[in-house]
C-alpha cells in the first residue's frame, strides 16, 4: 500500500503554549511521529500541515516535508480535522498529481504511537479492507458506571443502568475502549467520497494500545505525566532512538 504519512500541527495551543514543540527526553512532539513513522514498514512519503513557520523548522529537522503552509482559516480553533485533510489531500493530488491509498493521521498531542502499531495498522486495513483503523485503548471504567448529574445532584441515571447488572460484578462488565488518538489510517478514496472518518461503522477498525502509550497531552499535567512515565521507564525511548 502507498500510504501518505500527515502530521497536522497548529501554532496556537491554549492549554500548553507552543505545545507541539515541547520536548520529552530531548524529542519534540513533532518529532514523537515524525520518527515513528520513518521507522515504520509503510511510509511512502511523510509531511506536515501547519500555519507556523518555526514547527516547520522543527519538522524539517526530523525529515519532514513541508509542501505548503497550512491556510490562515484553516489554524483557527473552528476549523475541523477533516478540513486539514481535505486541504492536503487536495493539495497533493490537484498541485503534485499523486495520489495515495491511504492517508496515516497522525497528531503531536498523542506523541507515543510507536512504529509497530502503525504497521499493525496497515496490515488490518490490508487483512479486513477497512475504511478506517484507529489506535484505541481500553477504558478503566465501563460507561454503565458512567452518567450526568441532574441539576438537584442526583445520579438517576447512573442507577438507571446500573439495575441492568443485577447478579453481575463489575469484573463481568465487558472491557469497553475507547480511541486514544495516536493514530488514524484513513483509506485515501472513502475519505473523498465522505470528507469525514466515521461513516463506514461496519469498516472501521480499532488496535489497542497500552494505557502508557496512549497519553494525550492537552494540559500542562499531561506533559508533566509523560515526562514521569519517560523518567521511570514506563515507556521505552528505544522506539524512538
Amino acid at each position: 500500500m502507498k500510504i501518505l504519512h500527515l502530521i497536522v500541527a497548529r501554532g496556537g495551543s491554549k492549554g500548553i503554549p507552543g505545545k507541539n514543540l515541547r520536548e520529552i527526553a530531548g524529542i519534540s512532539l513533532v518529532g514523537f511521529k515524525a520518527i515513528a513513522a520513518q521507522k515504520s514498514s509503510y511510509c511512502e512519503r511523510l509531511i506536515i500541515s501547519t500555519d507556523s513557520e518555526e514547527i516547520q523548522k522543527n519538522a524539517l529537522h526530523y525529515g519532514v516535508e513541508v509542501p505548503f503552509t497550512r491556510p490562515i482559516e484553516l489554524a483557527t480553533d473552528t476549523a475541523t480535522t477533516e478540513d486539514v485533510i481535505s486541504h492536503a489531500i487536495e493539495y497533493i493530488e490537484k498541485q503534485e498529481k499523486q495520489t495515495y491509498d491511504a492517508l496515516m493521521l497522525l497528531e503531536p498531542s498523542a506523541p507515543f504511537a510507536r512504529p509497530k502499531d502503525l504497521d499493525q495498522a496497515v496490515n488490518i486495513m490490508k487483512e479486513k479492507n477497512a475504511s478506517l483503523v484507529v489506535g484505541v485503548r481500553e477504558v478503566t471504567v465501563a460507561s454503565v458506571f458512567l452518567g450526568p448529574m441532574d441539576s438537584e445532584g442526583r445520579i438517576t441515571t447512573i442507577i438507571d443502568k446500573m439495575a441492568h447488572l443485577e447478579g453481575l460484578s463489575r469484573q463481568d462488565v465487558p472491557q469497553e475502549i475507547t480511541m486514544n488518538g495516536a493514530l488514524y489510517l484513513i483509506n485515501w478514496e472513502y475519505f473523498k467520497k465522505y470528507r469525514h472518518r466515521y461513516k463506514d461503522r461496519l469498516k472501521s477498525y480499532g488496535i489497542i494500545m497500552p494505557w502508557e502509550y496512549s497519553i494525550e497531552i492537552d494540559e500542562p499535567m499531561d506533559l508533566t505525566y509523560a515526562e514521569f512515565l519517560v523518567e521511570k521507564g514506563y515507556i521505552d525511548l528505544s522506539y524512538w532512538s
